[in-house]
């Protein structure tokens, strides 16, 4: 039997990787694709266990980029042949790594099947013991090939009979398992997966398990006889909950069952992957299974932020908090809702609050420390927890700083005349003048009264007005710098990124539609 020809696929892209994964039937053409890898290192890494006769690889990656990586290979592994992936203007890279031996090369916007089959072939003749396999075009594409390929949105053909030989019940499902928040670990997914089969097999010896191959590792593609899918739910909700109590973390998703081989992409993607969006929502859940989920109603309607915040600029707290905690409430009991969105919502909340009171230096000095642990949330109640004991903080900050009975009642008239004329020319001496009070004097009024100068008060309110303006989405951001008070672009988008971390036009795209 010939020997197929090993390759191993390295490039930074996961797109590009499919794309040359796919790209080729590479088993029906002698050749065995036996891993991939994102950069140098990595392929360095698993080069001993692999023992690919052929690298792909491309030229810029970060870590070790091709150029080390063909060094390095040559040096270690003389045998193998390396081909490399480039762009027109990384020639000159390309041209360095055949001084260390590079068998050929191929032009990523070039990159079509019979290019690469060519290069291939030609690269495989080199290689003592395998110039054989040359046209074993009628061998049959491995189970774990057609499976990557049908999950990653690629269709297959035919392979009917093997396919029968290795699934010969009617009816497939995934079920997936595991540790929340904790990286995967292959020598733990192997072991965790033993576990779990053997234990169906117990209980459904006649069910076939059969490991999701690459980067979908803890997944397994069961088969079983029809009459057995209810005892296979038993099954799976009696280990997952004998498991919880020594491995609190794990948690588990059983897809909705179908019918034929072929079904397997369309039903990982809208049921099986939808189960791991859904399980931010449900944090004690420690198995989904996607037929049981329950009934979701209409999406809560979007949040009144302007009224919110004018119920923020009144201190009507007690209020706007409430109607806040029942939105956010309404979005964590609504599994379908985006996570991205959801935590984007929780931390534009806490923006617009540290900038109503920006006066409190607390509040601006920790809302990046929170928006970072919204982002790696693992859990909805996780999120909502941090938002809730910033909303608790605010409210004893607020009403620690809140002027004495006997303050002076002109402050509230000059935040008054800043809110009413912000857009237009506004000075400290035009203020005074208003009042009929001396310029120095004021300034240390408004300073001791807000904890900030006039100036940095003003620029809080403009970008304030901005950010609302550049959430509508509407005018365009030339325009907005006037609108609030900027004659000059450039200054009102220095001072924008300055208050908000971000430039006008980020903002806009990270935030747009929130009004």
């Amino acid at each position: 039997m010939n020997q197929q020809c090993k390759v191993l696929i390295v490039d930074d892209e996961i797109l590009v990787r499919q794309g040359i994964k796919y790209v080729l039937d590479w088993e029906r053409e002698g050749f065995q694709l036996v891993g991939e890898a994102s950069n140098g290192q990595e392929a360095l890494d698993c080069l001993e266990a692999l023992k690919p006769h052929i690298i792909i690889t491309d030229i810029v990656m970060p870590v070790m980029d091709g150029e080390e990586l063909t060094r390095l290979v040559k040096r270690d592994y003389p045998q193998m042949e390396v081909i490399v992936l480039s762009s027109f203007s990384e020639f000159d890279y390309v041209r360095s790594t055949f001084q260390n031996g590079v068998a050929d090369y191929i032009l990523k916007p070039k990159l079509e099947a019979a290019a690469l089959l060519q290069v291939l072939q030609k690269t495989r003749a080199r290689i003592p013991g395998l110039e054989s396999a040359v046209g074993a075009g009628n061998q049959t594409l491995s189970i774990d090939y057609l499976l990557s390929r049908l999950i990653s949105g690629y269709e297959v053909q035919g392979e009917d009979a093997a396919l029968h030989e290795q699934f010969p019940h009617e009816v497939f499902g995934f079920l997936g398992c595991e540790c929340a928040g904790l990286d995967k670990k292959r020598e733990g997914i192997d072991s965790q997966q033993t576990e779990i089969i053997q234990s169906l097999k117990q209980s459904i010896p006649e069910i076939v398990c059969f490991a999701v191959p690459g980067e979908q590792a803890g997944v397994l593609l069961l088969n079983l006889p029809e009459e057995r899918w209810s005892n296979l739910i038993q099954d799976v909700k009696s280990l997952s909950l004998s498991l919880a109590e020594s491995q609190p973390q794990l948690r588990w998703g059983l897809s909705t069952s179908f019918r034929a081989f072929a079904e397997a992409g369309e039903v990982y993607k809208e049921s099986y992957l939808k189960l791991l969006e859904y399980r931010f929502f449900f944090p004690k859940k420690v198995l989904l299974i996607h037929d049981e989920l329950p009934r979701t109603g209409h999406p809560p309607e979007k949040f009144n932020l302007p009224a919110f915040t004018e119920q923020i600029k009144r201190l009507h707290l007690d209020e706007a908090f409430t109607n806040l905690r029942e939105h956010v409430a309404a979005l964590a009991g609504h599994y379908e809702s985006d996570i991205f969105g959801f935590k984007s919502f929780l931390g534009n909340i806490i923006f617009n609050l540290t900038n109503q009171f920006s006066h409190i230096k607390e509040l601006e000095e920790q809302k990046y420390s929170l928006f970072r642990a919204i982002d790696e949330a693992l859990f909805a109640d996780e999120a909502v927890g941090v938002l809730e004991r910033f909303l608790d903080r605010v409210l004893v900050l607020v009403s620690s700083a809140a002027p004495s009975a006997g303050s002076i009642a002109n402050m509230k008239k000059l935040l008054e005349y800043i809110e009413e004329h912000y857009a237009e020319p506004l000075s400290l001496t035009d203020l005074a003048r208003h009042f009929h009070f001396n310029p120095s004097y004021l300034s240390s009024l408004f300073t001791a009264h807000n904890h900030e100068g006039f100036k940095e008060h003003l620029n809080s309110i403009r970008t304030g007005k901005a950010a609302e303006l550049l959430r509508a989405g509407e005018a365009p951001i030339s325009e907005i710098s006037n609108m609030v008070g900027y004659g000059d672009h450039s200054y009102f988008c220095k001072v924008f990124k300055k208050y908000t971390g971000l430039s006008p036009s980020a903002y806009r795209r990270q935030h747009y539609g929130q009004e």
